[in-house]
């Protein structure tokens, strides 16, 4: 048979093409580094730590300026709750208006001192109190939030810590001199003179 008639031909090319495809199958070729294999994980994984970092530091941020907004406002609401707020007198005028009307017909004298004055004396203490209660809680929290798995991995500054103290030390005082106010323990109420 001669190696050149069209059937040797065809024969040669169907060698050469197996040959090649097995070349290819032992020997694959090797794929982009930039897009797969080794090269493409350790890039893919540095990102993955890098967006981790950054949401962990803003959780933290957030976390910090959380706890110090919260320090604040509970050495503002010790604050209230010593010097009263303007809620405070509107419930004792309302106390003062409700007893005015119930003497307006008649009462005795001890009764008018009690229900014009007893009553919004006690309410303003009580909204003092509910106010100092506010501050000695919210203080409370910020300085017991990191045991709590609170995100900040460092401690608190030291402002913050003495902020919310401040804020505790104000709040108990005015929940303490306002049962005191609302027992009629630091100012005893009027009394109707007898006769």
């Amino acid at each position: 048979m001669n190696p050149t008639t069209p059937e040797a031909v065809a024969d040669g090319e169907k060698t050469t093409d197996e040959t090649t495809d097995r070349a290819a199958a032992e020997n694959p070729e090797p794929q982009d580094q930039d897009e797969t294999g080794p090269g493409a994980e350790p890039e893919a994984a540095e990102e993955a730590d890098d967006a981790d970092a950054t949401d962990d530091a803003d959780e933290e941020t957030s976390g910090r300026l959380a706890a110090a907004s919260a320090a604040v406002v509970s050495a503002g609401l010790g604050v209230v709750g010593l010097t009263g707020a303007w809620s405070g007198r509107v419930a004792a005028e309302r106390e003062t208006l409700i007893g005015q009307i119930k003497t307006s017909s008649g009462g005795s004298a001890a009764q008018q001192i009690n229900e014009i004055y007893g009553d919004a004396w006690h309410s303003t203490a009580l909204v003092n109190g509910l106010f100092g209660l506010l501050a000695l809680l919210v203080g409370a929290y910020v300085l017991v939030r990191p045991a709590f798995g609170a995100p900040a991995r460092q401690p608190q500054a030291g402002w913050v810590r003495a902020v919310a103290r401040g804020g505790i030390a104000l709040g108990t005082l005015g929940v303490l001199i306002s049962i005191a106010m609302y027992f009629d323990l630091i100012v005893a109420l009027p009394t109707a003179a007898a006769g």
